[in-house]
């Protein structure tokens, strides 16, 4: 099974939140987990507000970001090139996501549609997944 994980499931895999394990266990099964390398700034970012709204020790923010560093290498990373940004565009206006999410589906699509095979998406946020369903991703909610 291909798994892409949108950033909000990606975190879910470094810190504790409602919907971890499930995560954790979709990963488990899979034989690809992808995303878009947009993630990778993403998650950053949500490592740090969490450090900073939930005042964990920046020994333990550090700890979360290298093993994301580490396993981010065996991720398979979705380019943003042209093209893609042009379809998350066109996603973006036809289904009124942000472009984050936009991004996040049309690597999703054009993954499925370069490999030709199912792509199951994951993702905590229903306007998103809904989206994707329409594409034709199969999901895996978390």
């Amino acid at each position: 099974m291909i798994l892409y994980l949108d950033t909000s499931d990606l975190v879910k895999l470094y810190v504790a939140e409602d919907g971890s394990e499930k995560v954790k266990n979709f990963v488990s099964t899979a034989t690809v987990v992808s995303t878009s390398k947009v993630a990778y700034a993403e998650a950053r970012a949500a490592f740090a507000r969490k450090q900073k709204d939930d005042g964990f020790p920046l020994r333990i923010l550090r700890k979360i970001v290298a093993d994301f560093n580490r396993d981010w290498e065996n991720y398979f990373v979705i380019e943003i090139t042209d093209g893609l940004v042009q379809l998350a565009g066109n996603i973006a206006e036809k289904y009124l996501l942000r472009g984050g999410d936009s991004i996040h589906l049309a690597s999703a699509v054009n993954l499925k549609n370069k490999i030709r095979s199912d792509v199951y998406f994951s993702s905590n946020d229903t306007k998103l997944n809904n989206a994707a369903e329409k594409e034709g991703i199969c999901l895996r909610n978390s």
